[in-house]
């Protein structure tokens, strides 16, 4: 039974329960004497008479616990309560990324990239402890609203210093993550942490795992057989649709990181998480991880993956402090867009100065922008920045002079049109979506 709101367990207040897992209940909470947020994980009570299960526990704790990685969930304390076990964490107040895939089906390149980039930071401070995670999937990755890529549940981690408590033979963990070596039961090393972020950032373009799990197998058994040994074939095989059949829009460069890491043979994978975190880096280009984290957040709230709370003010966040071509200009749009919308107010998340800036630019458009004629809603692009959703005669403000406008189409493809905009000029722009981009 959990803890009633109001409880203090360990100089922590109960606010609520906000889920469970195999191994236990997950409670929202307070820390008194630093009035911050944490997350209290306490072990079952069917658990806690297993030593096994303690142990797992305690050592979950201490590998998290060895980490301070801004892409690592901070473990807080690890301790005792009334005969209950409990571990104190980082509050990350978001969704997990498995909840954004199933609510977007796909993540645009960039933004995988960013959130694969994050992940690969964090696994390389993990691994430069000599631990390894060895159950990295989309539900252990945590999505903040100030975009906040951050590595949770650390239950199965093992640390180099120690003896596994799996046994030879045995399985644990997501089949679908895994890396074949980890399936047949033997030891795992960074490689297997390489593979598994392979299989997120994979799922992360096209939507599903390359080695989705089928019924062929119980089929063949009468519906008693495992779907392991299948999946295990097709693993060791290295049969999966390839990212750009799956995802065509799928840079080159990036399926051939994806390619690398799901690799079957550890040896043939990345030769360090560092080697990993620099392809991933050069996909991106020249961008800081702040700048990264603001235009991670600014995607996922256009998107629509957070949603304002009772009485919460919450908006787009400002452009970066260095800014690439046009992104100024698209600072404007995409924050205008939202507001005619009405669905956010306008308020900062990132540096006062570039909001000062947007307000100020918003300012200056006088009435100058386009109206988009659209056949149903598609995603829009002002002067190469990211997307932004927009509805059949949605209003884009702007400020006077060039602009180059490309609208993504679901149906009908990807047009590219240039505008020059005067002063107080308002157009109507229809795209010609017979002349591809």
């Amino acid at each position: 039974m959990a803890a009633k709101k109001g409880t203090t367990i360990g100089g922590f207040v109960v606010e609520e329960e906000i889920g469970g897992g195999g191994m236990g209940v997950v409670l929202l909470g307070r820390q008194e004497n630093l009035n911050r947020p944490a997350v209290l994980k306490k072990l079952r009570r069917d658990l806690a008479s297993s030593d096994e299960y303690v142990e797992r526990f305690r050592r979950e704790a201490r590998a998290a616990g060895a980490v301070h990685h801004q892409n690592v969930v901070a473990v807080f304390d690890c301790f005792d309560w009334r005969s209950e076990h409990y571990i104190a964490q980082e509050w990350v107040d978001g969704v997990d990324l498995g909840c954004a895939i199933e609510k977007l089906r796909r993540i645009p390149a960039r933004m995988a990239t960013i959130i694969a980039v994050e992940i690969a930071r964090g696994l390389e401070a993990i691994h430069a402890l000599g631990t390894v995670h060895r159950d990295l999937k989309p539900a252990n990755i945590l999505l903040g609203r100030a975009g906040e890529v951050k590595i949770a549940d650390f239950g199965i981690a093992l640390e180099a210093s120690e003896v596994g408590l799996t046994r030879p033979g045995m399985m644990i963990g997501s089949p679908a993550y895994m890396p074949p070596e980890q399936m047949l039961g033997e030891r795992v090393d960074f490689r297997g942490d390489v593979f598994s972020l392979g299989v997120v950032l994979y799922e992360s373009l096209t939507g599903m795992p390359p080695y989705p799990e089928t019924r062929e197998a119980e089929a063949q058994e009468g519906g008693e057989r495992s779907q392991t040994p299948s999946m295990l074939s097709r693993m060791q095989r290295e049969r999966y649709q390839k990212p750009r059949r799956a995802a065509r829009e799928t840079p080159r460069g990036l399926a051939r990181i994806v390619r690398r890491c799901l690799r079957a043979l550890p040896k043939q994978r990345f030769a360090s998480t560092a080697q990993l975190r620099r392809a991933l880096e050069h996909q991106l280009g020249r961008i800081s991880p702040q700048d990264a984290r603001d235009e991670l957040a600014a995607w996922l709230w256009e998107r629509g993956v957070f949603e304002l709370r009772d009485g919460e003010t919450v908006a787009a966040p400002a452009a970066s402090a260095a800014p690439r071509r046009g992104r100024m200009r698209w600072a404007v749009a995409a924050v205008a867009a939202l507001v005619f919308a009405g669905s956010v107010q306008l308020v900062q998340v990132g540096p006062q100065r570039m909001l000062d800036g947007v307000k100020s630019l918003l300012s200056r458009t006088d009435g100058t922008g386009i109206r988009l004629e659209l056949p149903s809603a598609a995603d829009v692009r002002i002067d190469f920045g990211p997307a932004v959703h927009a509805e059949p005669g949605t209003m884009i403000p702007l400020t006077p002079g060039a602009h180059t406008i490309v609208v993504e189409h679901p149906l009908h493809g990807t047009v590219e049109q240039d505008v020059d905009l005067e002063r107080g000029e308002a157009r109507t722009v229809t795209p010609d979506f017979k002349r591809p981009r």
